[in-house]
């Protein structure tokens, strides 16, 4: 059986990477010793921290398009997003847990874009995880830096007349984009809508999908 570069068979003729065999890090002893000490003083169980990571895992921007696309059918659902995008999340079911989420919304004259310039906080409990291009030093500098650039090499050109705003997300604080509803789906229901909005436009890196002909 072929196998890569980097993988190597152990004594029992399982493959296993090197790399996976170094030292833990600080942060890994950390984690393994608070979830002994938490399972052991009966806080949790092995089978509640397996739930929660396969409920984390489960989230994904599909969760976020549903809620883009009942702001855009239901002003009052919209107007409330605006408000407390963590609270009007929440209606719709999903745990956005003890952080604030705030929705900004793209219009005509205003185009938003949301960057962690420290690390990558992301509304993982609406979006799932973030892109690998989402979390790297060159995305995080340049959003700040030259934002219209950035947009361009995503293929979202834009006009001199609208205004880009770029927000800056932090440990307690995430942010998601309403984009603007793209043309001609006044006769779309909620759950086609919904396949329009990708998780760029909800980051600001990119645009609903136009409709089919």
């Amino acid at each position: 059986m072929p196998h890569d570069h980097a993988d190597h068979l152990s004594p029992s003729g399982h493959p296993y990477r090197a790399d996976n065999d170094g030292p833990l890090s600080y942060w890994q002893s950390m984690e393994i010793a608070i979830r002994e000490i938490l399972i052991d003083k009966g806080v949790t169980t092995p089978a509640e921290i397996q739930a929660q990571i396969d409920a984390m895992d489960a989230r994904s921007p599909a969760d976020g398009a549903r809620v883009v696309a009942r702001a855009w059918v239901d002003p009052e659902f919209r107007a409330r997003l605006l408000a407390d995008a963590s609270a009007a999340s929440r209606e719709m079911g999903y745990d956005i847990g003890a952080l604030r989420l705030i929705a900004v919304e793209n219009t005509d004259r205003v185009h938003n874009m949301i960057v962690c310039t420290l690390c990558s906080c992301y509304p993982r409990n609406l979006l799932g995880l973030p892109p690998d291009w989402y979390k790297t030093r060159a995305y995080r500098s340049r959003a700040v830096r030259e934002p219209r650039a950035v947009l361009a090499e995503f293929g979202v050109r834009l006009g001199d007349d609208v205004t880009v705003r770029v927000h800056d997300s932090t440990a307690d604080m995430r942010y998601i984009v309403l984009p603007a509803r793209p043309a001609n789906t006044a006769d779309m229901d909620e759950e086609a809508l919904a396949r329009l909005v990708t998780r760029d436009s909800m980051i600001g890196t990119g645009l609903p999908k136009s409709p089919a002909p």
